[in-house]
């Protein structure tokens, strides 16, 4: 059985005291014998805090972006050998509110996803639907597109990939796809994956629509469903356990 991956966005929030505070408690927190990957995709400034925190655990660190460049005049922008040197073993790449409030393309989406694997990065690569697109019968067709973009440019590299669909409808509203709305998405884009590569079976498919710790169990029990990008429910160690005991 493929081992279940549960990753924690972030976003845009955290200190230096409750970034330790959290982080402590999920250490002490983890089931024991944890069979599930965990890790979690801190805000560019806490990477050095988190790294050092994490140090010696089995807890992965993750970044909530990467530059599609290496360096130069690029200002803000970090790069995948700088997160690299902080211990990055994962980098979010198209998340939606990258794609909405930034006007990240596909196009871009694909260049970071290959610029995070070209250092040893991890892509955590997003794809997702509004509401508009889901009730113009569009899903498919979008995720699928989404997706496409990064497999025609990681080439034969797309198995290592991480792929999690997150309806943009269900993203901090507290609605969530029901595990067979999810279900059949994942299947989408299962099969999509195997049309491009024999290694398919090895890409993680994790569901980022508002999983939590009351939900977990349910969406994570689906045959294509091989782990979560949790958001807010990342931040309150005991519900971030919880997402974690479902997976194992």
């Amino acid at each position: 059985m493929k081992q279940k991956l549960i990753v924690g966005n972030w976003k845009m929030n955290g200190s230096l005291a409750a970034n330790a505070a959290l982080l402590q408690a999920i250490k002490q927190g983890l089931p024991a014998g944890n069979k599930a990957g965990v890790a979690v995709a801190a805000p560019a400034p806490y990477l050095a805090q988190v790294q050092a925190e994490l140090a010696g655990t089995s807890i992965g660190v993750g970044a909530q972006d990467v530059s599609q460049h290496e360096q130069g005049a690029f200002t803000g922008e970090t790069s995948a050998v700088m997160l690299k040197e902080f211990g990055v073993r994962y980098a979010l790449v198209g998340h939606s509110e990258r794609r909405q409030y930034h006007g990240e393309t596909d196009a871009v989406v694909a260049a970071k996803a290959q610029a995070a694997l070209a250092k040893g990065i991890t892509p955590i690569v997003c794809v997702g639907e509004t509401l508009a697109e889901r009730e113009a019968g569009q899903t498919e067709a979008v995720v699928k597109r989404q997706l496409a973009a990064v497999i025609h440019q990681v080439g034969h590299c797309v198995s290592e990939l991480v792929v999690a669909y997150e309806p943009v409808w269900a993203i901090g509203t507290g609605k969530t796809a029901t595990p067979e709305q999810a279900q059949q998405v994942h299947a989408v884009l299962r099969a999509q994956l195997a049309a491009a590569s024999d290694k398919a079976d090895r890409v993680p498919l994790l569901y980022g629509g508002s999983m939590n710790a009351g939900n977990a169990a349910q969406l994570l029990a689906q045959a294509d469903i091989d782990g979560g990008l949790i958001g807010g429910a990342a931040l309150k160690a005991p519900d971030f356990l919880t997402i974690i005991a479902a997976a194992q």
